[in-house]
């Protein structure tokens, strides 16, 4: 909602909701016109992912108040669609996460709204899980993912334990719109919720059950409890996140005995003092796991997000040089092993799909149409995954096997609704345990794979454009794409130009431009939807590797003149 920032403000300053801590905060803000002007010039986004930005002072800041305003708005909406609606809520490890979740908490409970909350931070997936478990109605996570230090965010679920989708976000953002002042929210103090039953702490059976139907999705228990795990060398990084507890009792239990914590990074930490960003994604995060991979002699590294819904794998190349590898990559493999145990044992059900998003490499399409699976593709983000999942379940059309996408999520079991780091850490230990049985890398798997399916090769940019700026920055590179579509890229002819603004293949309108080359090769322009970014993503498709990496340097760099001559 677009009003004068000076004018909102002064408000905060005079609003006797605001405590004074906050009004401190922004007292020492004053006079300085471009600070107040993107702390006030808008409310944070309530997208369909709920909300994510920077901690602090003002509309536009993740605080407690705009907390308290979102949450009042989601009360409203749960109570329009239920007569005894229930919430579980979960948080990570970043700065306030504590704060934000028992004040979320003590809304609903003002609101009659029964409140499961953990005790202390879990993975975002257990909170997926814990909505299905209990039967609640809706969930909450705290958490900004992989965001940096001074982010923090609000995510919102359904009663399938999904993020809510478009439809649904948009019912409860018009609840939010009618929030017009913070003395409309309502608010329990924690000793009231807890004394009227609002307020229910979960146990360590809500844990444990978490654990059991993470470690039944293992394929093959009895091989890794009968050697295949002890003799697999495991380092873990949790990355100073949520997924340090349940991945290490997860891979215990499982059968994985010779497993390796980085110290460094085990304990929760929202300022991530040992890393650049806490993301599985980049090799940084990874420097002091490989060091005790080298010293352990660890066959495989898996690190995770603060949120533990991203699991990033290293590996040995051919070279024995450990290497990160790319979310594509680590899904293409767990599909094969998936696919192919599930065949050889008999269990490889007729109806068995593979859900992956529009920017996922399509190598693990490929494999698993070889299984002969059904392969779906959905927009970004994997609450459209966990809405085709819910659909399979009240229709019985197809049996689902594993959905992931290219930012390092991935799923297998139908006990939750998001991507998940636990099952994913399991199922990739389990799968390199099953090779080096057979003498095999994971690395080698891949080549296997590239000579079978072709050389998949992806890679993805992005180019940060902050503040109000950079939103309009980001909007005129997408609508000059948009309306001057090249017909050629890096000397190959552009076949199609989809846009899914336009609702395509029966998929929810998005901004996003996806362009389609003769040579089978794409690329893919979209604004992020969490962090002030367009990201670009590139793939092609090639025999062998040295073709398939001049082939994809050479889109990139023709792709991303254009956009860094608009950025």
């Amino acid at each position: 909602m677009a009003t004068n920032p000076q004018f909102l403000y002064e408000a905060w300053l005079q609003d006797p909701n605001i405590d004074e801590r906050t009004k401190d905060e922004l007292r020492a803000i004053e006079g300085r016109g471009e600070e107040i002007e993107d702390r006030f010039y808008r409310d944070l986004e309530f997208g369909t992912g709920g909300l994510r930005g920077v901690m602090g002072a003002g509309t536009n800041r993740m605080n407690r108040y705009v907390i308290g305003k979102a949450t009042q708005g989601f009360a409203s909406f749960l109570l329009g669609e239920s007569s005894a609606p229930s919430v579980v809520i979960a948080h990570d490890s970043r700065s306030n996460s504590d704060v934000y979740s028992l004040e979320a908490a003590c809304v609903l409970a003002a609101n009659g709204i029964r409140t499961y909350l953990f005790r202390s931070l879990r993975p975002t997936p257990q909170l997926s899980f814990a909505v299905r478990d209990l039967q609640a109605t809706g969930g909450i996570v705290v958490t900004a993912s992989h965001n940096p230090p001074e982010y923090n965010g609000y995510k919102v679920y359904g009663a399938d334990g999904g993020q809510l989708v478009p439809h649904q976000a948009e019912q409860v953002i018009q609840q939010i719109r009618q929030v017009e002042s913070f003395d409309q929210v309502k608010r329990l103090s924690q000793e009231q919720a807890e004394a009227q039953g609002l307020l229910v702490w979960l146990d360590d059976e809500a844990d444990q059950r978490f654990i059991d139907t993470v470690v039944a999705q293992t394929v093959q228990p009895e091989l890794i409890k009968t050697g295949a795990g002890a003799a697999l060398g495991v380092v873990f990084t949790p990355l100073h996140g949520a997924g340090n507890i349940p991945i290490q009792r997860v891979l215990e239990q499982a059968g994985f005995s010779n497993v390796h914590v980085v110290a460094e990074q085990e304990q929760p930490d929202g300022q991530f003092p040992t890393v650049k960003s806490p993301n599985p994604e980049e090799q940084e995060a990874f420097t002091l796991a490989i060091k005790l991979a080298n010293e352990v002699g660890a066959d495989i590294i898996v690190g995770t997000d603060p949120d533990c819904d991203r699991m990033g794998a290293v590996v040995k190349n051919d070279k024995g040089e450990f290497v990160v590898l790319t979310g594509n990559q680590s899904g293409a493999l767990m599909v094969n092993y998936l696919l192919s145990n599930l065949q050889a044992q008999g269990k490889l059900p007729t109806n068995g799909a593979v859900i992956k998003t529009i920017v996922t490499s399509e190598m693990g399409a490929d494999i698993a149409a070889s299984y002969g699976c059904e392969v779906f593709s959905t927009l970004t983000g994997f609450k459209y995954i966990g809405e085709l999942m819910t659909r399979f379940e009240a229709t019985g059309s197809h049996s689902f096997l594993f959905g992931y996408e290219e930012s390092y999520g991935y799923l297998t079991g139908t006990y939750a609704r998001d991507k998940d780091a636990v099952v994913a850490s399991l199922l990739i230990c389990e799968a390199a345990a099953y090779y080096k049985a057979l003498g095999k890398t994971l690395y080698e798997v891949l080549l296997e794979l590239y000579a079978k399916h072709g050389t998949y090769l992806e890679k993805l940019e992005s180019r940060t454009l902050k503040g109000k700026d950079g939103v309009a920055q980001i909007g005129a590179i997408m609508d000059d794409w948009r309306c001057n579509p090249p017909e050629e890229i890096a000397g190959v002819t552009v076949v199609q130009s989809l846009d899914y603004a336009k609702g395509l293949d029966g998929l929810p309108a998005e901004n996003v431009l996806k362009f389609l080359l003769a040579d089978g090769s794409w690329f893919c322009l979209r604004p992020s939807g969490t962090e002030p970014k367009i990201k670009i993503y590139f793939a092609v498709r090639s025999t062998g590797l040295d073709e398939a990496t001049a082939a994809l340097k050479q889109l990139v760099d023709s792709v991303m003149a254009r956009v860094d001559s608009q950025a």
